[in-house]
């Protein structure tokens, strides 16, 4: 757990955070960074989930921290999606935790360490599916469309 010591709250947007102070604690838990890093690493385009079955069972979010000496470290695990570049998405994903947690927390994150567990193709198997629903879809339509002629002719 962090915990600041806030001196003067009103600092015009200057960094709040000062040790020795007459206001008070301010403590931030490691579950709130977690669930912090967790949140941004899935806003990141191409990152399906951050957690497996293995941790739903455990509780755990897909994401580890450990602090020393006032800095960050996390890491994250994360599934992406198909055709997706990996370097890119764990690129992306490395800034975008770095900074959410540096701005919401005010601390510094010395690294975010990214594990690709798995490739979704979720995304590729919903395609699919819409192309065959579509398919199905226009042999319905022409079958239809040859009833009708039948019956024209018929007449």
């Amino acid at each position: 757990m962090i915990i600041y010591n806030y001196k003067n709250l009103n600092t015009g947007g200057n960094n709040l955070m000062e040790n020795n102070n007459n206001l008070g604690q301010v403590k931030i838990s490691n579950d709130v960074i977690v669930t912090i890093a967790g949140l941004a690493a899935l806003e990141v385009e191409g990152v399906e989930t951050i957690t497996s079955l293995t941790d739903k069972l455990l509780k755990n979010n897909g994401v580890k921290i450990q602090i020393e000496d006032g800095k960050v470290t996390l890491d994250v695990v994360i599934t992406v999606e198909y055709g997706m570049s990996i370097p890119d998405v764990s690129s992306k994903v490395q800034e975008n935790v770095k900074n959410t947690v540096e701005t919401m927390t005010g601390l510094e994150v010395s690294q975010v360490n990214i594990q690709v567990q798995e490739i979704s193709f979720k995304k590729e198997r919903e395609e699919k599916e819409l192309a065959k629903q579509a398919k199905k879809e226009e042999a319905k339509l022409a079958k239809q469309a040859k009833k009708e002629e039948a019956r024209q002719t018929t007449k």
